[in-house]
């Protein structure tokens, strides 16, 4: 193979921020990753879904305050036309209803345009290799953040707090006096409202909440 090959599995990545100077700096942060390979910027939506329909990249770093549309809006349109590419949050804002509101849209990850070039290497790696990143001050505010306890009815209120509990449907459908199948219509609501389903999971949510000792 030639010296000058670039080297396997370069992930292509993409730069969508409507400011060139923070593109700029990312760009020449990028440089230094032998495995990545920016294939083009954009400094809007419109620009943005131009270009992943064009170019195809694999992984892009998007901004959530454009003109034309957010990166949240963004994100949402390009996880439904695209399944499996890759999204990298990258803001100012360290709001926690916006890391909430990232993922629920199908970012991969979500870092403040403030951290440090190691903690955007390190997110970038991560997604590069199927998993995920948030930094640790926004997951503190994330799960210090007021609860959106209104997201669930009563009963899925209930239906989860038996699953956190360990009872298994049939369990649940006696003890509610329900029907098993409207147990896992109400476990698929929760699943499709929170993202939340394994055991741990569920044992999470409910103790952050305060509902086991209900």
């Amino acid at each position: 193979m030639s010296a000058h090959a670039p080297p396997a599995h370069c992930i292509r990545v993409a730069l969508v921020d409507d400011h060139e100077l923070v593109r700029d700096g990312l760009r020449a942060l990028l440089s230094a990753m032998p495995r990545l390979q920016v294939v083009g910027e954009a400094s809007s939506g419109a620009e943005a879904l131009d270009l992943v329909a064009q170019l195809r990249p694999e992984l892009l770093l998007v901004d959530i305050g454009m003109k034309d549309m957010t990166g949240l809006q963004l994100t949402e349109t390009l996880c439904r036309q695209y399944p499996g590419i890759q999204i990298l949050i990258l803001s100012m804002y360290d709001h926690a209803e916006y890391v909430t509101r990232s993922i629920r849209a199908g970012a991969r990850g979500y870092v403040l345009k403030d951290a440090s070039s190691w903690q955007i290497i390190a997110a970038i790696e991560a997604i590069a290799a199927g998993g995920s990143y948030y930094s640790d001050e926004l997951l503190q505010k994330s799960l210090s953040a007021p609860p959106a306890d209104d997201e669930l009815t009563p009963r899925e209120r209930e239906v989860l707090q038996m699953l956190a509990r360990g009872l298994a449907n049939k369990a649940i459908a006696r003890e509610l006096d329900i029907s098993v199948r409207t147990v896992e219509t109400h476990r698929l609501s929760i699943r499709r409202k929170l993202d939340v389903d394994t055991p741990a999971a569920l044992v999470k949510y409910a103790l952050e909440r305060g509902w086991l000792g209900d």
